[in-house]
């Protein structure tokens, strides 16, 4: 089973930067993609950043020109950059990861814990 780990959450003033990784464990054949999403209070879970096998990178109109996701295949990591955080940007994020899990031969769309960032005025 494929289980993912997140680091990298904490308070920091609006302004400020804050440095999201996320490693998987388990047998993993291949990854199609790496993302990042965040859900704030009483919002809905939304896309934040997501980067494919193929470095094909996708981002909210809210974060663009201010995070960056990048990834490292070999390490089976994805981190995402955050700078010039904004109060909005607080919420839960989740990273998410897809691909082919070599034990099962079957896919998988795996879900982290969530990790708490939270932006002051």
């Amino acid at each position: 089973q494929v289980q993912l780990v997140e680091s990298g959450g904490g308070l920091v003033q609006a302004g400020g930067s804050l440095r999201l990784s996320c490693a998987a464990s388990g047998v993993i054949f291949s990854i199609r993609a790496m993302g990042w999403y965040r859900q704030a209070p009483g919002k809905q879970r939304e896309l934040v950043a997501r980067i494919t096998s193929g470095g094909s990178r996708d981002y909210a109109d809210s974060v663009k020109g201010r995070f960056t996701i990048s990834r490292d295949n070999a390490k089976k990591t994805v981190s995402l950059q955050m700078n010039s955080l904004k109060p909005e940007d607080t919420a839960v994020y989740y990273c998410n990861v897809a691909g082919v899990d070599g034990s099962r031969w079957t896919t998988f769309d795996s879900w982290g814990q969530g990790t708490q960032v939270t932006v002051s005025s």
